[in-house]
């Protein structure tokens, strides 16, 4: 892969982005706000990367990164993305998203929603399941002894391949964990999310951001994927 799609310059859109120019990846990053209020974290970055409208971001290369509030999946034009890679990042949380019949019922995972807001996307849930700061904090390179796994779900085997190859380049092993519908098993305050990244995986979750990062080999990540309890989304309130 030599260029990567980022929609959404939060925190985690730039943390990958971060790795991925480190990994000599070119990406292209587009925001709500527009190209202009991307100029500081463009200098930042250097010549590997350009701001741009959603439109670019897109298109751009072989992949795009997906990193926005999930209310507002909507307001992609699911055309842009059809037939494109998308690495989902996106995350139920009612306080921010207002609840949603679908997820709270359970019929849905959020990844299956997002998919039913963008037909023909070829969706790779990935990057939601561990906090952005320790992104960076955890990239290894291959073979590393210390080198942390993430999971990755999707429906597409090529598209997960190639999510997979993004992953490892730019510090991850990665994961299995299966299609869309099983990827609640890495949502949020399932078994396989956020806590598994942490030296001290029982720190309260008012310190949980300053709380000390620790490595997560794939065997160990493949355990919590198998013993994850589905969250009762309706009754979440983080």
């Amino acid at each position: 892969m030599t260029t990567l799609g980022i929609i959404g310059s939060g925190n985690i859109g730039s943390a990958v982005a971060r790795l991925a120019v480190a990994a000599d990846i070119d990406v292209v990053i587009a925001n709500s706000r527009g190209p202009e209020s991307l100029a500081g974290f463009i200098d930042e970055l250097g010549p590997r990367a350009v701001a741009g409208v959603v439109e670019q971001a897109a298109r751009a290369g072989e992949a795009t990164l997906l990193s926005i509030p999930l209310a507002a999946y909507g307001s992609i034009p699911a055309e842009l993305l059809r037939g494109r890679t998308v690495l989902d990042t996106g995350n139920y949380y009612p306080s921010r998203d207002g609840r949603i019949a679908e997820l709270d019922s359970e019929k849905l995972t959020t990844s299956e929603l997002a998919q039913q807001f963008l037909p023909g996307a070829l969706l790779v849930k990935a990057f939601n399941n561990i906090m952005a700061h320790h992104i960076p904090l955890l990239a290894r390179p291959v073979g590393a002894p210390d080198r942390s796994a993430l999971p990755i779900a999707g429906d597409d085997p090529g598209a997960k391949g190639r999510a997979a190859k993004l992953i490892e380049r730019i510090g991850f092993d990665t994961v299995d964990a299966g299609s869309l519908p099983d990827s609640w098993r890495f949502e949020p305050e399932a078994g396989a999310y956020t806590r598994i990244y942490l030296a001290d995986p029982g720190v309260p979750a008012d310190r949980m951001l300053e709380a000390t990062a620790a490595p997560l080999p794939a065997e160990k990540l493949r355990d919590a994927l198998a013993t994850s309890r589905r969250v009762k989304v309706a009754e979440r309130v983080f």
